[in-house]
């Protein structure tokens, strides 16, 4: 029993950490002119639009949610990847044994 406490200790450390990594980390879309950054907790940090796509608001409004779309997989792909290292570690897997 004390063993799965630790586990679970261990596993909620791991777990901040990476929320603390993912806060810190930015992930950027880019596409006919439009530059979303947003963090691995998918806030968005920044927003850029060429004056060129500033042109076509039909356009634009495509772009952007397109840009979004992408900065968002993206941060969803860091997220798992780096939860993938805490399931291959023993993390969940000890703690139903």
């Amino acid at each position: 029993m004390f063993e799965k406490a630790k586990n679970l200790y261990k596993l909620q450390k791991q777990a901040r950490e990476i929320k603390s990594q993912l806060k810190k980390t930015h992930i950027e879309a880019e596409d006919n002119g439009v530059i979303v950054t947003i963090t691995g907790e998918q806030e968005v940090v920044e927003v850029k639009i060429s004056d060129e796509a500033l042109r076509d608001k039909k356009k634009l409004e495509k772009t952007l949610e397109e840009c979004f779309n992408k900065a968002v997989k993206k941060s969803q792909q860091i997220g798992a990847d780096l939860m993938k290292d805490i399931m291959g570690d023993g993390g969940l897997a000890g703690l139903g044994q």
